[in-house]
């Protein structure tokens, strides 16, 4: 055969194929690395490994579902928490604040710089006073004073009682102010939701006043013209450099549902991998309930969903036979308080947006005994130390099982621990002078031996 006689130009030819063919094949494997690199193998960008969540609201959600082995024991079933107590604010509520103040900032309702308004004097309050410093706003709750606090009515199953000044000063501690006003009901204009949501108005007013000149200030204007700034200071309960206002509205926002529905329902459907039978929660707002039975629903619509009742709420009666009323107020019952109930946080006597938006297999109440003997059930037995609304959520998951009977899996929410329910829940004066200290052994409360 023939030697191959290359010419010079032939052979640079030969050497460009050859370099291409090269240069083709290092990116190729560089590629194919960089697509089947080893788990365990380090990457130049840190964007794709970093472990760690942004700022205190990369702590929010992703919650842990525990199984409550005694309660899974006793029924049969498999009954697994959502433990949102370890939320960095404490709560459940610090989902929907993120989902309220992000959604605000998104639409050009809030601006960083600006103030959250809300009338609370629970959970909501605390969320939204860890969170709103993170996106550079502030927070104003309006509480009713807490001299007096038993008279006000604003439809909820909570009755309130004298709201004890370690609430309001962690409210503050957390940068936000608080703002105290008489009790007066839900039609009254001074009410204290109607006072929050009257706030951020008047913190928009503000922005729009003075907006030009809050930016850059002129110091020798306000030295030489105080009569105008002390005008300003006594007419406007916020700074001059205030962006505006903006009302969560946590009963009506939507942000709320959404947050449930594109959050914690969606972690839930993960952590069981799909393998739940019914999902039970308690409402107050109805934001959650409504937000992961939807998601649930829309994953599977085989999943029951179910919501617990607390005393004097008449959410049970419109899921069971759309009538929105209350026993008590049907036969006549009520007693000093609007409901006597010692739950907070749950229960309404009025449909609200969020509420709405759930979709239900049905309702079973609890009782105040029951939310009782359940938290210290579970203290004992398990070691999880709840609030009032938790143990109510897992009497609706035992309330479940036995509608359902062995082998299920229930999901319920842990909405907060007990830390914010000393002063009633978890007194025995308090709770001997209404006749509901704890005696159950076991779970016979709920008819278990």
């Amino acid at each position: 055969m023939a030697p191959v006689n290359c010419t010079n130009g032939a052979m640079v030819g030969c050497v460009a194929v050859l370099s291409l063919s090269l240069a083709t094949l290092s990116y190729f494997l560089f590629n194919q690395q960089r697509i089947f690199k080893h788990p365990k193998s380090k990457t130049q960008n840190p964007n794709c490994t970093k472990k760690y969540g942004s700022g205190i609201v990369g702590a929010i959600g992703n919650t842990p579902l525990i199984r409550i082995n005694s309660l899974s024991d006793a029924t049969g079933c498999e009954i697994l928490g959502k433990a949102e107590f370890l939320n960095p604010g404490g709560s459940v509520k610090d989902r929907i604040a993120v989902k309220i103040i992000e959604e605000a900032l998104a639409s050009g309702q809030l601006a960083p710089g600006g103030v959250v308004t809300e009338g609370s004097a629970g959970s909501t309050a605390i969320s939204l006073a860890t969170v709103a410093p993170a996106y550079g706003c502030k927070c104003h709750v309006v509480i009713p004073d807490d001299v007096a606090i038993e008279k006000f009515y604003f439809g909820l199953s909570l009755s309130l009682v004298p709201l004890k000044n370690k609430q309001s000063q962690i409210i503050e501690a957390l940068g936000a102010t608080v703002e105290r006003v008489r009790p007066v009901s839900i039609t009254h204009r001074d009410h204290f939701v109607n006072v929050a949501r009257r706030r951020a108005s008047e913190a928009n007013e503000q922005a729009a006043k003075y907006g030009q000149n809050s930016e850059t200030p002129n110091r020798n204007q306000e030295q030489t013209n105080g009569e105008i700034f002390e005008e300003q200071k006594k007419n406007y309960t916020f700074s001059r450099d205030c962006t505006g206002g903006f009302f969560a509205d946590q009963f009506e926002n939507l942000a709320n549902f959404r947050a449930h529905c594109e959050g914690t329902g969606p972690e839930i459907w993960e952590q069981t991998e799909g393998k739940l039978h019914a999902f039970v929660a308690a409402a107050g707002t109805g934001g959650t309930l409504a937000g992961v039975s939807h998601f649930l629903k829309e994953k599977n619509d085989n999943i029951k969903c179910f919501l617990i009742d607390s005393p004097g709420s008449g959410l049970f009666n419109r899921v069971t036979r759309g009538v929105m009323y209350s026993k008590e107020e049907a036969e006549g019952k009520r007693l000093k308080n609007p409901f006597d109930t010692i739950t907070e946080g749950i229960g309404i006597n009025r449909l609200t947006h969020n509420f709405m938006k759930a979709r239900l297999d049905g309702a079973f109440r609890g009782t105040d005994k029951d939310a009782v003997e359940m938290s210290r059930f579970l203290l004992k037995n398990d070691g999880i130390f709840l609030g009032s609304s938790s143990a109510m959520n897992c009497v609706g998951a035992v309330r479940v099982a036995q509608a359902l009977g062995p082998g299920h899996t229930i999901v319920t929410i842990l909405c907060d621990n007990g830390m914010r329910h000393l002063s009633r829940f978890y007194k025995a004066e308090y709770l001997s002078e209404l006749g509901l200290t704890p005696s159950a052994s076991g779970l016979e409360f709920l008819g278990l031996l």
